[in-house]
């Protein structure tokens, strides 16, 4: 046979092959096209064809498992803010306590536009640029007060029944995902209990693509002058895998990480700690986890218990042992959240909960032995008030008469903790106030220190 006659004949069978995967494809597509148009022009009353299609992505997703799902173009900018930790705006955290109300300020953030301008927790936003706002649904004034790097926008305020107006200019607005136990005089965050300055303190609220850089930051100030290191994880529900394994890999210097798999138990991809830690080998480390710490705090606390490189402390976490892609669709506007793998702990174990999972049944990270750890519901309201003080001191000092205790934030911006992940230190336990967070000081005792004796290395007062 002629060369190109059986070159003709392979071209001929990958144009076959591909028309039969292009026609798959279009098949589905046309029908759930087919479908949309025929409810469009047939149904009894009008609807409206991108719900229709918003409610087919939702069926789809709905169908898989419980963390995968379409991401809507309003919600999507919001999703990556949270990712990248931040975003274009004034700086204030919002809420609206009524619908047909004038959005209300919660808070402008430490060293905020909004703040420098003269912005108060308590005012209501009538204008913006002169377009009145004041019936607006908080989404739609959100999406006002955000617009490009340097520009200024003027907004007219309702403070205790007088007209305020405002000149702000938007900045990048960078989103803390790790912080301390309490401010110092500079408002800036003091990675140490308050009462015991030997024990270092650091709060993840998520793991996002600054995440490892403040550990960084943290442990730099920090200067290796500590007794003992709590890394607190309570409410943090995940985030980016690649900054749990970096962050895991400051505490060892060999050993898996995590591994993952795809569809089959295909080995996709696997993670060992590399020589050289920022932490101390000799310095004891405990980890607090609750019912919401889910996800790439799981990796993380996971991988030091099964090094025995930390004591966990608190409660069983949440159990999300997946891994999800972002895939954009609408050319980027929208996207979808897919699972694409699951992820194994060092000791070979998938810690995910299934639906229809049973407390008896293996999932989650338990805390060590001797070290689950309830915290009374009282308390965790006294500790959600004194968290939001520590964290928005002008909300403290100002705060409106009828604050709600849950709030809803502006979805461009970074959400109130819902869950308290409070950083009171109770070793001297001589207040009231010292005794509240139960979790805190047991991992205060599972650090094993003699804090009976003032420390040696610590050389400055810390305040």
């Amino acid at each position: 046979m002629p060369a190109r006659h059986a070159n003709l004949i392979i071209m001929t069978a990958c144009i076959s092959m591909l028309c039969y995967v292009v026609q798959r494809r279009t098949k589905t597509a046309l029908m759930v096209g087919d479908a949309v148009a025929m409810i469009d022009t047939y149904y009894v009353d009008p609807v409206d064809r991108d719900q229709l299609i918003l409610s087919a992505m939702n069926g789809m997703t709905q169908s898989l498992d419980d963390h995968s799902e379409f991401i809507t173009e309003q919600n999507y900018q919001a999703f990556q803010d949270s990712i990248q930790q931040e975003f274009a705006g004034i700086g204030i955290y919002v809420e609206q306590p009524e619908p047909n109300q004038p959005v209300r300020v919660v808070t402008p953030l430490v060293g905020s536009p909004a703040l420098d301008a003269g912005m108060m927790p308590g005012d209501r936003i009538l204008e913006v640029d002169g377009e009145d706002v004041s019936t607006m649904e908080l989404q739609e004034v959100s999406k006002r007060l955000k617009g490009p790097v340097g520009t200024a926008i003027r907004i007219t305020l309702d403070r205790e029944s007088k007209k305020i107006q405002l000149d702000v200019r938007r900045e990048t607005i960078e989103i803390d995902s790790v912080i301390g136990d309490h401010r110092d005089e500079q408002n800036q965050w003091v990675y140490r209990l308050k009462q015991q300055p030997e024990i270092a303190y650091l709060r993840l609220t998520s793991f996002g693509d600054r995440t490892v850089d403040e550990i960084k930051f943290a442990l730099a100030s920090l200067n290796d002058d500590y007794r003992g290191i709590i890394i607190d994880l309570r409410g943090n529900g995940g985030g980016l895998l690649n900054a749990a394994v970096e962050i895991s890999d400051m505490f060892l210097t060999q050993g898996r990480i995590v591994s993952t798999r795809t569809r089959g138990g295909v080995l996709e991809d696997q993670f060992d700690a590399s020589e050289g830690i920022l932490v101390d080998p000799s310095k004891p480390v405990s980890i607090l986890i609750d019912q919401d710490s889910a996800s790439a705090s799981e990796i993380l606390a996971a991988c030091l218990q099964d090094h025995g490189r930390a004591a966990i402390v608190g409660k069983r976490s949440f159990g999300k042992g997946t891994v999800q892609n972002i895939l954009p669709l609408q050319y980027g506007r929208s996207a979808l959240r897919l699972t694409v793998a699951r992820y194994y702990r060092p000791n070979g174990e998938n810690i995910h909960r299934k639906r229809d999972a049973k407390d008896e049944d293996q999932w989650g990270v338990l805390p060590d032995e001797g070290f689950d750890v309830d915290l009374d519901p009282d308390n965790l309201e006294k500790l959600a008030k004194r968290w939001r003080e520590a964290s928005y001191p002008l909300l403290a000092s100002n705060p409106p008469n009828d604050l709600s205790d849950s709030m809803t934030s502006s979805p461009s911006q970074e959400p109130l903790p819902e869950k308290v992940n409070p950083s009171i230190n109770e070793g001297t336990r001589e207040t009231s106030e010292s005794r509240i967070d139960t979790q805190l000081w047991a991992a205060v005792d599972a650090l094993k220190l003699d804090l009976s004796e003032p420390s040696k290395t610590l050389e400055t007062s810390i305040h």
